[in-house]
Order: structure tokens, then C-alpha cells, then sequence
């Protein structure tokens, strides 16, 4: 009778160690989440970008001045090391760098898968569904009547700026005061429903032989530097004599067609 009820006791005490570790998740680290933090370092081809008092040149021989420098990030995505994309949710997905503004060229994207990440993708601009979305949906950096950020709406055209560039050159006739913009907007819709002009731009960063570790006890960062001297230098060579001022018009997309070009991958720290 005792060897019947200490064998049966031992029983009961493997089966409740075996339900015990059965009920912890084979996958304990699957629920952590980490952080990383992206820098935009804007730049005019080897000098740093400095409002209103630096001189610059562009392809075309044209010296000029840069008075305001913004741009939208949105929608990112990371490269996994096994091949697959996390999505940043959308509602945590829009940004607005602006070289006014120092605390908004440090980026912070919360809650991440931890693990690691070869690169980078996100696009230039606000995308349809966003720009079309209710109001109420559309919070912080993309509230169009918010003080805290420069205004990137147009209200005539119903639609976002997506980079703005504005500043001062000789190239420009002293009767419009030398100044310069571009402002450079458009998703390939409209409230009307009828097509037009598309200057999204979705820009890929792989990070070369580096890989990203997101930890919950750390923070990495991912250095990126944006080229101004890359929207007058693309594939297209914008002359500020010839287009003082660009908005929403055909020749828009060649500017986009260059700033999709203006931001590249510079290093990682691993903090």
C-alpha cells in the first residue's frame, strides 16, 4: 500500500511538472519589443546644412542660400535578417524632419519585434489613405492648423507638401526679391477622384554589411544622411534660373525623381 501511493505520488508530481512547462511559451523572447532610433543629418554635398548663412553651388554653377528644409517620412518598413519586413503601423509611421527644428531630426520607432535587421525602407511624402483620410485621423505632424511644426498643407490643393525647399540666389531676378522654393507635393489623387500628378517616392536602405540588433535593454541608432545638393544634382539637373519656383506642375516629378535619391544609409550605433 505505501509503494502503490508513493508511485502514485510521483505520477501526479512528473505530470504537474510536465502541464508546468508546457504553460511557459516556447517562445519567451517573442513577447519583448525593443526601440530604434533614426538621425537625419542633412547636408549639402560635404558641408553641413546651415540655414541662412552658408553659400552653396548647385551642377549648374548657381550659388544660393537655404532658408527652410523640410520633408515627410512615413510608412517604414525593416528588413529582417531572415528576409521578411516588419511594418512600422501606420499610426506610428509619419514623421516631418525639418532642419528648423532640431528635435525632429531624431526619430524614435517604439515597440519593435526584437531581433535583427539588415535594412530600411520608407517613403517620401503622405501617402492617398492618409492624405484622404478624416481629420480626426490625422494628428500631430499631419494636423494642417498645429503651430508647433511649419506648414506643409496646401489648402487650395486639399494635400500635403511633401518636401519644401525654399531659400536665395542671385539666379533669381532681384524684382522676386532672389528668392527661390519648391514645394513639391501630390499623391496621384484627389478629393474629386480625378488622377494627378504622384510624387511619392519610396526610398530603400539596405545596411550594407551591418545588422541591427534591437534588444529590449538598448537602443541602436541608424545614422542617415539627406542631400539637399541631390534635388538640383539627380538624374534631373534643376537650374534655379530656370525654375525659380516649382509646385504643383508637371515638372514636379523631376524633383522627386531627385529626392528620392537624397537620403543614403551612413552608419549604426550599437549603444
Amino acid at each position: 500500500m505505501i509503494r502503490t501511493t508513493t508511485f502514485s505520488w510521483l505520477i501526479c508530481s512528473c505530470l504537474a511538472l510536465a502541464f508546468a512547462a508546457c504553460d511557459t511559451p516556447d517562445t519567451a523572447f517573442s513577447d519583448q519589443s525593443g526601440k530604434l532610433r533614426l538621425v537625419f543629418d542633412n547636408v549639402v554635398g560635404t558641408s553641413d546644412l546651415k540655414l541662412t548663412n552658408n553659400n552653396y553651388q548647385n551642377a549648374s554653377g548657381e550659388s544660393f542660400t537655404i532658408t527652410k528644409f523640410n520633408y515627410y517620412v512615413s510608412n517604414i518598413r525593416l528588413r529582417k535578417s531572415d528576409g521578411t519586413d516588419y511594418v512600422v503601423p501606420q499610426d506610428s509611421s509619419y514623421f516631418l524632419v525639418e532642419e528648423s527644428r532640431p528635435a525632429s531630426q531624431t526619430v524614435t520607432l517604439n515597440n519593435l519585434p526584437v531581433g535583427n535587421y539588415t535594412g530600411i525602407s520608407f517613403m517620401i511624402g503622405v501617402d492617398s489613405l492618409r492624405s484622404l483620410a478624416d481629420i480626426s485621423k490625422r494628428t500631430g505632424v499631419l494636423d494642417p492648423g498645429i503651430a508647433t511644426h511649419d506648414p506643409m498643407y496646401w489648402d487650395w490643393n486639399s494635400g500635403y507638401i511633401f518636401v519644401k525647399l525654399e531659400g536665395i540666389s542671385k539666379a533669381v531676378p532681384d524684382t522676386q526679391n532672389n528668392q527661390f522654393f519648391y514645394h513639391i507635393g501630390g499623391f496621384g489623387g484627389g478629393y474629386n477622384g480625378k488622377k494627378t500628378i504622384n510624387n511619392l517616392r519610396t526610398v530603400t536602405l539596405p545596411f550594407r554589411s551591418d545588422v541591427i540588433s534591437v534588444g529590449s535593454a538598448s537602443t541602436p541608432t541608424v545614422q542617415l544622411t539627406t542631400d539637399v545638393l541631390k534635388l538640383f544634382d539627380g538624374s534631373t539637373k534643376l537650374s534655379i534660373a530656370r525654375y525659380p519656383s516649382v509646385m504643383f506642375e508637371t515638372y514636379s516629378t523631376s524633383i522627386a525623381d531627385n529626392y528620392a535619391q537624397m537620403i543614403r544609409y551612413e552608419r549604426m550605433q550599437a549603444n
